[in-house]
């Protein structure tokens, strides 16, 4: 039995997995204490109003397999609607615009020849990855030594495969090709049960939109935790847990507890000092696990436009700053809003430059594909998140060559008191929200299980050692005004 505690568990980060694991937690009697560093919760999801409109500026899409985040989201009484797919697509390709149907781009018969023969041969390598243990797959250590670029290169994709890949690349993790294992593709892509299903809109991860926003799943979760569950601009510094008593620290002073649920990204975890030091594999996880730089942006028109002309509002392209866009609006056309991915070389100078620069970057790429009236929005938001202090990129992480065969099994092992929860470490759909609400509930039934066995018993059952066994793209500017009932300030 441990000794004199504040709560029975401190979670370390208010975003979608550790309030799952605080809501969990709860749930099973267990006291609990929700430690959040930013001035909301959400994480890496993030809504606001433009325009009259709403829009998601981190995770976006459900879709019809991502049975956790849903679930949780009817729970708390965030309803789903379908993403507008009616009409043509359009492709911004080598200089020119083309219309098309479908999930794959008309980029020539000879290149989609070579994108089917490199995609099939991707689609067996990903099956061969066994789900939560990458590095348990035949040739673990030469895939993971191995780039995304350079596995293309290696069967001779032709330039326009590895061009439509790298669009993959950039939406999925926020990084080029050439930067990322491709274990952890390959694995990555198996979590989210295949390429199409990561990819594709009507029946895959971009099905559906939350109506009332991604946020709002995480800000009704907290006020149901109840007053002073979870406390806001409180960043952890210190976790001593070298016994029976965790002791988490922050600059508002010490809370002691049996066990804690640290939900936050890989790499920041290092922000942390650990007393003991963690193990030597979890500290190299934190160094080498970064986020990847991802952007979003949102051009919001009295009504959609390119609806008139037959266009579904879905473009891929070539160019930049904006590579891929969706119609994000309602489907009654009360407003226009078009939802922009920004990545990619072109996006690195889009980083860096001013508000009305960027907006004129992503304005004048949507002039390209839409025609002169994208020019005039009735308002605009873009979200950089390597901007944000305490998060520092997105969408997901993003390991380079060598980093996931030795290291991933330190995303999800506990070491002692300490339990880890986070998209990155959930079985499934890993990267997605629903591999957030996964890992949370996991880590809940973890530690459920380690208090139950404390206290003399054999533990609640709940659901066995697997996150979401039974279990695409997650994507990353003013909030939504969260509610403050069970969120009070540090």
């Amino acid at each position: 039995m441990a000794g004199t505690v504040d709560v029975d568990v401190v979670v370390v980060g208010a975003g979608l997995s550790g309030l799952t694991a605080a809501r969990v937690l709860q749930g099973h009697g267990v006291a609990v204490r929700v430690l959040e560093a930013a001035d909301r919760v959400g994480g890496r999801v993030l809504s606001a109003t433009v325009a009259g409109a709403h829009v998601d500026l981190g995770g976006t899409f459900v879709g019809p397999d991502h049975e956790h985040v849903t679930a949780l989201a009817d729970a708390v009484g965030v309803r789903r609607r379908p993403t507008y797919e009616a009409g043509d697509n359009l492709l911004r390709w080598r200089g020119g615009v083309r219309r098309y149907r479908g999930t794959i781009p008309p980029v020539g018969p000879a290149a989609l020849a070579d994108l089917a023969r490199v995609r099939a041969a991707f689609g067996r390598a990903s099956r061969a990855v066994p789900l939560g243990r990458p590095g348990d797959a035949r040739d673990a250590a030469r895939l993971d030594a191995t780039t995304l670029d350079g596995w293309l290169r290696d069967r001779h994709a032709t330039r326009a495969t590895r061009d439509l890949m790298a669009v993959v690349a950039r939406t999925s993790w926020g990084c080029e090709p050439a930067e990322v294992s491709v274990l952890h593709v390959l694995h990555h892509v198996a979590q989210a049960g295949g390429l199409d299903r990561m990819l594709d809109t009507r029946g895959g991860a971009q099905e559906q939109h939350l109506v009332e926003g991604a946020q709002e799943v995480a800000v009704r979760v907290a006020r149901d935790l109840g007053p002073g569950a979870v406390v806001l601009g409180a960043p952890v510094t210190r976790v001593d847990h070298g016994g029976d008593v965790v002791t988490v620290h922050t600059d508002a002073g010490p809370t002691r507890a049996r066990r804690v649920v640290v939900a936050v990204p890989p790499a920041l975890r290092r922000r942390i000092r650990f007393e003991p030091p963690l193990p030597a594999v979890h500290r190299r996880l934190a160094q080498r696990w970064a986020p990847g730089v991802l952007s979003k942006a949102y051009a919001v028109y009295d009504r959609p436009f390119w609806r008139d002309a037959g266009l579904s509002g879905m473009t891929v392209g070539d160019g930049g700053p904006v590579f891929i866009t969706f119609d994000a609006g309602p489907l009654d056309g009360s407003r226009g809003v078009l939802l922009c991915f920004v990545g990619g070389p072109a996006a690195r100078a889009w980083e860096g430059a001013g508000p009305a620069e960027r907006r004129a970057g992503v304005l004048r790429s949507l002039a390209d594909l839409f025609g002169a009236g994208a020019l005039t929005p009735l308002g605009y938001v873009d979200q950089r998140w390597a901007e944000e202090d305490w998060l520092g990129g997105g969408p997901t992480a993003a390991p380079g060559p060598g980093a996931v065969a030795p290291l991933h099994r330190a995303l999800s092992e506990p070491v002692g008191t300490v339990h880890w929860a986070g998209t990155e470490t959930a079985t499934r759909r890993a990267g997605f929200m629903d591999g957030a609400v996964a890992a949370g509930e996991r880590a809940a039934r973890e530690v459920v299980r380690a208090l139950a066995v404390e206290d003399g018993g054999a533990g609640d059952g709940a659901g066995g050692a697997a996150d979401d066994a039974a279990g695409g793209a997650a994507d990353g500017g003013a909030g939504t005004g969260e509610r403050t009932t069970g969120i009070e300030p540090a």
